[in-house]
């Protein structure tokens, strides 16, 4: 059962991508191409690159969470830096490029200088991945060549018809994060306050900046979902996973374990919808008529 998938953004809550890949290879779903955008693209980079779902879930949890976005000096302006997260990447996955991947894969960016998507699938996969995922504000862009590389969620949450044009002739199942439209978004605090006594933190959360950022975030999300639920109708993914994420935070210092085990749940209530979508019939109707229905 061939299919092609597209994993969402959602920072912290992504570790859910880990569990569907596991359902889906546990069912006997084989991923011949999977485009990802954000913490999606991560998954999707380690995935095509050979590492299984077991081994991309002990990576992940077993990486300090608390010092992934230390800042470097003379690093551009940001909340947050990413010289952990470049620096994990340099041990786990070297200098591996998109040539060295075993099935196609593709991931977004966004360039600030043209404000023009941008898909990623050539060069080194660590230089791939700190695009993707340098949320705006909070992490620094990326300079490559003529470009100014942000997280490629903003334009594209969920890249359904980028992983669809890795495969044209597969079901394209797509994983979102977002949560659903009309359930008020949920307030993520300014990451530098993490590690800060709990009074000071109460004294800062109250300060103007601080609610401005708070607002900024959540108006952020609403636009985020609404680009999502967009998108599908006109892209049309054969199946859609919801992993039950809502209550978790962009940054949140998580269980990977736990998380990965959501997104398992979320891809085996899916199992019926996913194995239509797999089945020769749908497969023929695909190639005779392009329904993505």
């Amino acid at each position: 059962m061939d299919i092609s998938l597209a994993l969402g953004g959602g920072g912290s809550k992504g570790n859910s991508h880990i569990g569907v890949l596991h359902l889906l290879e546990q069912e006997g779903f084989k991923v011949r191409a999977i485009a990802g955008s954000s913490f999606g693209g991560m998954v999707a980079c380690f995935y095509a690159a050979g590492f299984h779902p077991e081994e991309i879930e002990e990576i992940f949890s077993s990486v300090d969470q608390s010092r992934l976005y230390d800042r470097v000096r003379n690093e551009n302006p940001s909340l947050l830096g990413l010289s952990g997260v470049s620096k994990w990447l340099d041990e786990t996955l070297g200098e591996r490029t998109f040539d060295d991947l075993l099935i196609p894969c593709a991931v977004t960016a966004v360039d600030l200088r043209t404000s023009q998507a941008i898909v990623l699938q050539k060069g080194l996969l660590r230089d791939a991945i700190l695009a993707t995922i340098a949320v705006p504000g909070i992490f620094p862009p990326l300079f490559v060549e003529e470009f100014e590389l942000i997280d490629g969620a903003l334009l594209n949450p969920v890249p359904v018809a980028l992983a669809r044009s890795l495969a044209p002739s597969l079901p394209v199942v797509a994983v979102t994060l977002s949560t659903p439209l009309g359930k008020p978004p949920r307030s993520v605090p300014i990451p530098l306050l993490n590690n800060l006594p709990a009074p000071l933190v109460s004294s800062l959360s109250n300060l103007r900046v601080t609610k401005a950022f708070d607002i900024f975030v959540r108006s952020t999300d609403i636009s985020n979902r609404r680009v999502t639920e967009l998108l599908f109708q006109i892209e049309k993914p054969d199946v859609v996973i919801c992993p039950d994420v809502d209550e978790i935070g962009m940054l949140d210092k998580v269980s990977v374990h736990e998380i990965a085990k959501l997104g398992e749940m979320a891809a085996r209530a899916k199992l019926p919808e996913l194995k239509r979508a797999a089945s020769w019939t749908s497969r023929l109707r695909r190639s005779f008529f392009g329904d993505h229905n």
